[in-house]
């Protein structure tokens, strides 16, 4: 399994995921900066977190237009894998790879502390190692991630088992006292018909190391790197 971290002016999570990835994991790994276009040597595309060009317009609206996006499309559309985090998952929805958009978070505030997910489908690339209803301690950080959709795609959304991670408390309850922004259904990550594109908004690499008060992440990298065997 081989990763590729795309690179935008204004990521500032791209080190991140290359040392969860290359360090941590001992995966091999390369940056790909946003100009490039052919992305064929790799197996997994990894859109980090960041404030993509200033987060100008729309959160991910110019990132898309990026040269990388279009071969990122086209190696999703081959059924290779994309894993978008936080503005990487703002990026994915704008360039159409997920359904849906970001809105700013319901307290017009930006949010950034550790909360519960439930996992809520692990028959994924992404998932596989984890266990359906398990909770994982990841945290937020952004000021447009209260997800939404029109009524037909989350229908669709959940018909199909898409949507991967929701906001839950740690007993794992979802509500609404435990919706950190806004987010429909306490969606907090989804994945395509496909189940080869998932975007999130929490950060699984933010919490891959004991140092940082949480391992509860680096299962779906694991989980991603499991799916290659």
């Amino acid at each position: 399994m081989k990763f590729g971290v795309v690179v935008f002016p204004g990521s500032n999570c791209d080190y991140d995921c290359y040392h969860v990835l290359k360090h941590v994991l001992k995966a091999e790994t390369e940056f790909v900066w946003h100009k490039e276009r052919n992305i064929s040597k790799f197996d997994c595309m990894v859109l980090p977190g960041g404030f993509s060009y200033g987060d100008y317009l729309r959160t991910g609206a110019i990132a898309r237009f990026s040269p990388v996006m279009e071969s990122v499309v086209k190696h999703a559309q081959q059924g290779k894998l994309v894993i978008g985090i936080c503005n990487g998952f703002q990026i994915l929805l704008e360039s159409g790879l997920l359904p849906g958009a970001m809105l700013h978070n319901e307290s017009l505030q930006f949010v950034c502390r550790f909360v519960d997910l439930r996992v809520e489908n692990t028959d994924t690339p992404f998932t596989r190692k984890l266990k359906k209803g398990a909770l994982l301690k990841i945290p937020i950080a952004h000021g447009e991630g209260n997800y939404f959709a029109d009524r037909a795609t989350l229908l669709e959304l959940n018909k199909n088992n898409q949507v991967l991670v929701r906001y839950a408390d740690c007993q794992g309850q979802v509500s609404k006292e435990t919706n950190p922004n806004g987010s429909l259904e306490n969606i907090a990550g989804i994945c395509n018909k496909r189940r080869n594109v998932f975007g999130l908004m929490p950060h699984p690499e933010r919490a891959s190391e004991k140092e940082l008060g949480s391992t509860d992440g680096i299962g779906i990298f694991e989980s991603i790197i499991q799916s290659s065997s």
